[in-house]
């Protein structure tokens, strides 16, 4: 009888833990890779990135299972859309024209710009009369483009290059004093740079929304408005415990 028992138990608590694992809820989440620092691999391939701590973090909250789908970015709404995952978190800006197909959350960042320069520059502040006379180095046509002008035109000389990499240049010759660009590409192409000894100045700069835009969202099928919900009740707590910052500041902290 003891015996039977003992196994009864056995058995039943065999069965709760393959139905606590069976209610473990299994998410796919859309990322195109890489876009460092928000996502892009380890050199032993490990996905990492801003995209892909806070995305983990929220998986966790919400109690679930999430597998990172890697799909190049042409594909990857029509691939949400096909069901080849449930979700894209993948620096997708929130706008009018993709809002006719899928269903954002809230904003979970609004990318950072930041003010690059040599480490010798005496260049401390960014104020407009700080740079009276200095030369500034944007990617044409960019929304740091914009707020340059408006803000910087009357006092500084704008250069505008095609590419990050050819303002690099330029700034390696000493013919730029200082760049505003997308902190994720300042930070790969000028603090990472072997070549060139960068500092940001300043902080990181998000506003007005006029430049900046809404930030970057996840993207969900128009029909999951409870899912997007619970990422967004997520993305909430993880703000107010203190997570959130973690995240953010091992990514975007300004190193003067």
């Amino acid at each position: 009888m003891k015996k039977l028992l003992t196994t009864s138990l056995l058995g039943a608590a065999l069965i709760a833990g393959v139905a606590q694992a069976q209610d473990t809820e299994q998410l796919r989440i859309g990322v195109d890779v890489p876009y460092e620092p928000m996502e892009y691999r380890t050199p032993d391939g490990e996905l990492t990135g801003f995209d892909i701590e806070l995305g983990n973090a929220m998986c966790k909250q919400i109690k679930a299972d999430c597998e990172w789908v890697v799909q190049a970015w042409d594909g990857i709404i029509p691939g949400l859309l096909a069901r080849k995952y449930d979700a894209i978190m993948s620096s997708m800006t929130i706008n009018d024209e993709r809002r006719e197909t899928v269903l954002f959350s809230d904003p979970y960042i609004k990318p950072p710009s930041a003010w690059f320069a040599t480490a010798d520059s005496g260049i401390e502040t960014t104020y407009p009369e700080s740079l009276k006379g200095k030369t500034i180095g944007v990617q044409r046509g960019t929304l740091q483009d914009n707020y340059v002008t408006d803000m910087y035109g009357d006092d500084a000389n704008i250069s505008r290059y095609t590419t990050a990499d050819d303002l690099v240049l330029d700034m390696d010759a000493g013919r730029v004093d200082i760049a505003f660009l997308d902190f994720p590409v300042g930070k790969s192409t000028l603090l990472d740079s072997k070549d060139g000894d960068y500092v940001s100045v300043g902080d990181m700069i998000s506003e007005p929304a006029k430049y900046f835009g809404e930030g970057f969202g996840m993207a969900f099928r128009p029909r999951d408005k409870d899912l997007a919900n619970r990422f967004d009740d997520a993305l909430a707590t993880l703000k107010q415990n203190g997570t959130y910052d973690e995240i953010y500041d091992k990514y975007f902290k300004t190193q003067q």
